[in-house]
């Protein structure tokens, strides 16, 4: 009985993921189809529109706008709607949290070399953070608040999208040879993933 438990746990840990995963790509497909696809036929007609069309002209238009955003004064037009967002009531919440937690997990807004070893002052406990201020930057509220000899440093957690933010002394910290994306990566799935093995190694 207990191999069996075993054997069943070993196979959901392998479909889940998959299942998981599947859903979620399923999900945003559906949800472009079902917005896109009746402009489409608005355009070319119901008879020359085939399922998958909404989806290509989507990842196109993303493709357009990334390739574009490299010239300074295209890339503030795209930023535009955000920014009208941003100002609005309860937009301003949805949209920043959720544009937050993206650039977040991409690493976007987290400088190069900016990883870090922390050990906790009092005790041998270690903890991977990112570097994300630190003091004397002109105009920023959180920079005004941490000391010369201090910075602040995200903690992520594992198993789920948050962490601490905390500001500890400069001795407190070691580099690390990795990247914010890889680091985040790293902590959420506590050591767990394949992309950590691949860290690891290097």
């Amino acid at each position: 009985m207990k191999k069996a438990i075993q054997y069943l746990l070993r196979g959901l840990a392998i479909l889940l993921p998959i299942v998981v995963t599947i859903a979620i790509v399923r999900w945003l497909i559906m949800t472009v189809e079902t917005t896109l696809r009746p402009i489409w036929e608005a355009i070319v007609g119901q008879a020359y529109y085939f399922p998958g069309l909404a989806t290509l002209s989507f990842l196109g238009l993303a493709l357009l706008i990334g390739f574009s955003s490299r010239w300074m004064f295209v890339h503030k037009i795209w930023q535009f709607p955000g920014q009208i967002m941003n100002k609005m009531p309860v937009l301003n919440s949805v949209y920043g949290t959720i544009n937050d937690v993206i650039e977040m997990m991409s690493g976007k807004n987290f400088a190069e070399e900016s990883v870090v070893m922390v050990t906790l002052p009092g005790g041998d406990l270690k903890l991977i953070g990112i570097v994300t201020k630190k003091s004397g930057i002109e105009g920023d509220r959180l920079s005004q608040c941490i000391d010369d000899d201090h910075v602040a440093v995200f903690l992520p957690m594992s198993y789920n999208v948050g962490g601490y933010m905390v500001m500890v002394p400069r001795n407190c910290i070691e580099p690390i040879d990795m990247s914010p994306a890889d680091a985040l990566q790293l902590t959420i799935s506590a050591g767990l993933g394949k992309k950590v093995s691949e860290v690891k190694e290097k």
